[in-house]
């Protein structure tokens, strides 16, 4: 193949000295050019360095002296190449990735940052700013964040992959909400603490939820006396005092109802304290017991049958009390739900549920309202033990006497709006 002819010569011509040099002759962007050497091989490489800025003047290219490296040149090219709509120039963007990006190599681990903070979250535990079962929530989110991101740094979990997280497995609005809030609440302290330059998870917005009213699923008197039927049946009733104040006094039954202490049960008051260091939402609440749960706590006094039995005389306790919720198909807050809906249908007063439920009336008249009968409440609230209350001394049986217009005793078995068991 026949080369292209060179826009500039090189020619050897003597000198008046006698000595012999070679000249590299051409024109260069309208401009002449002459230069002598004295060897050929310094002609040669000069008439190459020509011809490239030839090239370069051709193809937009330009030639500067630089201390980067050949492999920097080309980054900052295609840096360039990248920022050429961009608004701002690469300095711009440079000074924010160094203020806002910690390199991987320096970052902390997502393992490391999760035992850290977990321990400022035992500590609020402590200080009764959130409770256990909030404590084991975010104990199992982040146990499952750190199984997906095994060897991750915080700075590489972007937005993209944490949203891809939080979505994973097809869980529902309300779950993937609960995901983002135990991150974004871990990305918050990390950022505190100056490990990330920013909290990647408060880009990803929170699912809208829509509730309808009366949303919330509850037991029907029938099944609740089913329930209560089962559990007097099943452990010799040990287990009696804790869904009888979870379905008749609408207690919380993880949160609340194992920090409960039995003195604050006052059946000669008829109310139940709630205090703030055992309440969910850290508010002192009084729950009127109603004369049915008064007969089961008679039936089932707390000095005998305490709300939670004792490991050293019962075990495993948990699984018992999993085996009688799925029997009856009882999910997590259902007994509580089921009060709030049967004082609803009862008393007629979202205020008064509010008060004893410790929520909020907007949430009682979002998923309470008008979805039981004053019927069904009058008979989910007859719902009385099969096992008479116990009588201990002459003082008690005078006691009872006097409050048999209010108990429910056995004498009551065949009034209508009691369920048979």
């Amino acid at each position: 193949m026949k080369q292209k002819k060179s826009a500039f010569t090189i020619k050897p011509f003597k000198n008046r000295n006698g000595v012999i040099s070679f000249r590299v002759a051409g024109w260069l962007l309208g401009e002449r050019i002459r230069k002598n050497f004295k060897t050929r091989e310094d002609a040669i490489a000069e008439r190459a360095a020509l011809e490239l800025r030839v090239l370069q003047s051709q193809s937009n290219l330009r030639g500067a002296s630089t201390f980067l490296t050949e492999a920097q040149l080309r980054e900052a090219e295609a840096a360039f190449l990248r920022l050429e709509k961009a608004r701002r120039p690469l300095t711009f963007y440079l000074d924010y990735a160094l203020a806002n990006y910690r390199e991987p190599e320096a970052a902390l681990k997502i393992a490391d940052a999760i035992e850290t903070y977990m321990k400022a979250r035992k500590e609020d535990v402590q200080q009764a700013l959130i409770g256990k079962r909030q404590l084991r929530n975010i104990r199992l989110e982040l146990t499952e964040f750190q199984r997906h991101f095994p060897t991750q740094t915080l700075a590489e979990a972007g937005t993209e992959a944490l949203h891809a997280y939080i979505r994973r497995d097809s869980g529902s609005l309300k779950t993937q909400n609960n995901r983002r809030g135990v991150l974004c609440a871990f990305f918050n302290h990390a950022v505190r603490k100056e490990w990330v330059g920013g909290n990647p998870v408060a880009k990803i917005p929170r699912n809208r939820i829509e509730h309808n009213r009366g949303s919330a699923e509850a037991l029907t008197a029938e099944r609740a006396a089913q329930l209560m039927a089962h559990v007097e049946s099943v452990h010799g009733g040990a287990f009696v005092p804790f869904f009888a104040l979870c379905l008749f006094a609408g207690i919380r039954p993880e949160g609340e109802i194992s920090k409960l202490p039995a003195a604050d049960v006052r059946l000669e008051n008829a109310a139940i304290t709630i205090e703030p260091w055992v309440s969910k939402v850290n508010m002192r609440r009084l729950i009127t017991i109603q004369p049915n749960l008064a007969a089961w706590l008679k039936a089932y006094p707390l000095d005998e049958y305490p709300v939670i039995p004792p490991k050293d005389k019962m075990k495993s306790i948990a699984k018992k009390l999993t085996r009688i919720r799925q029997k009856f198909g009882v999910g997590h807050d259902v007994l509580r739900h089921t009060f709030i809906s049967m004082h609803v249908g009862k008393f007629r007063s979202m205020g008064d549920t509010a008060l004893q439920a410790g929520n909020s009336e907007s949430i009682i008249r979002r998923h309470y309202l008008n979805v039981t009968t004053t019927q069904e409440a009058e008979a989910f609230f007859g719902i009385a033990p099969k096992r008479s209350p116990a009588v201990k001394t002459a003082a008690t049986a005078e006691e009872a006497g006097a409050s048999q217009s209010t108990d429910i005793t056995a004498a009551d078995a065949g009034a209508p709006h009691r369920l048979a068991a």
